[in-house]
């Protein structure tokens, strides 16, 4: 099991890292092409998700990987798991069930984590 979380935790660092960077360094018309919701948030939003996820993204790997301050790891899965909440509830109020769907696998790989390194497999 202890495999399976990490590979989890390596898929969910790699989409939300390479989100987060996107979300805050790319401007928000090139955003717009391939994720429509944005026009709905302010910069500010867009830039505090980016962050938020590039954040988590490091908390999913870097403390576990040095072993220094290892409850950082589940404490990251929660917030992403927090963030994909609000994320289908954006989707649903546009009715993009696509948006949704991916919402729930992220989700269920991040309570999975946080599940995992918070009980049983904890470091």
């Amino acid at each position: 099991m202890n495999v399976i979380l990490w590979i989890a935790q390596a898929l969910l660092a790699a989409a939300f890292g390479l989100a987060g960077v996107m979300k805050t360094t790319q401007p928000r018309q090139k955003l717009a092409k391939n994720l429509p919701w944005v026009q709905d948030v302010s910069d500010g939003t867009l830039r505090l998700i980016g962050v938020t996820e590039f954040a988590a993204a490091l908390g999913l790997i870097l403390p576990a990987a040095t072993g220094i301050t290892v409850w950082l790891t589940p404490l990251a899965a929660c917030g992403l798991a927090l963030i994909m909440v609000l994320a289908a509830g954006l989707h649903a109020r546009r009715k993009e069930p696509g948006g949704i769907a991916t919402n729930v696998v992220l989700l269920a790989l991040a309570v999975l984590v946080a599940w995992g390194r918070f009980g049983p497999y904890s470091f």
